[in-house]
């Protein structure tokens, strides 16, 4: 038996004399078993059929089959979108979160799937995203970071999670990267000391570790780039040395 002949054999198909569209869609060619069928437990079948007929996706809002709905959902008309914010299924509510107004969003902003909550997060106006800096999810609050107006990053400054402080130190305003200075995370104190204002790079530049003082010798201005020519790392010293016989030689 060739290979193409095996997959065909593992093609779902549904039963048509079960189907309520078999001498409607059916009959004219419309729909096709195997291929573009509603009641297969196809998730490609089923999208198949409501691409060619988006219209009857409104009958499937309630259907006991979670992919069914979930597909169904891609096609919907907005005001036929409501009574799917409460789906039991979290797959349902992704596509939600995709496709409702903006408006609607803030109904699923404490959603208990994360991956719904991280699309509100994506999609909130900026006046209301400040409303998800304390959701309990890292990810979700990455979102809001990275979102957020700059001016209006201070209350993650202290999140407990690197990967949203990182995200901070790269977008908050560079007069205000002292409030990060001493960070416990080495990496985000690099990207501090490359951020901030020259004019602050001092309450750095004594950093217990010798990368972050590299960052600062890179950008110190002289009276402290001459302190940072003694420092008990030669990598930093080198460094110094080689900015300041720029700047004077």
């Amino acid at each position: 038996m060739q290979q193409a002949e095996i997959e065909d054999d593992l093609t779902p198909l549904a039963d048509c004399s079960l189907c309520k569209y078999r001498g409607t869609l059916l009959a004219a060619g419309s729909c096709k078993p195997g291929d573009c069928c509603v009641i297969a437990q196809s998730g490609r079948q089923i999208d198949r059929f409501f691409r060619a007929h988006p219209a009857y996706a409104a009958d499937y809002t309630q259907d006991s089959f979670w992919e069914r709905r979930a597909i169904a959902a891609r096609y919907l008309l907005p005001d036929h979108l409501r009574p799917l914010l409460t789906d039991p299924d979290e797959a349902v509510r992704r596509v939600l979160a995709y496709r409702v107004p903006q408006e609607w969003l803030m109904e699923l902003r404490d959603d208990s799937d994360r991956e719904v909550r991280i699309t509100v997060a994506d999609r909130l106006p900026e006046h209301q995203l400040e409303l998800m800096a304390g959701d309990t999810d890292y990810l979700v609050r990455v979102y809001v970071a990275k979102r957020l107006p700059p001016g209006r990053l201070f209350r993650l400054v202290a999140d407990p999670d690197n990967e949203v402080r990182r995200t901070v130190a790269e977008r908050i305003p560079s007069v205000s990267l002292g409030l990060m200075a001493d960070d416990a995370e080495v990496g985000i104190r690099r990207i501090v000391a490359q951020r901030m204002d020259v004019d602050d790079l001092k309450m750095i530049s004594k950093d217990i570790d010798w990368t972050v003082r590299y960052e600062v010798a890179l950008r110190a201005e002289p009276d402290l780039l001459q302190q940072m020519l003694d420092d008990a790392e030669e990598e930093v010293r080198l460094a110094a040395r080689q900015r300041w016989e720029t700047l004077f030689v």
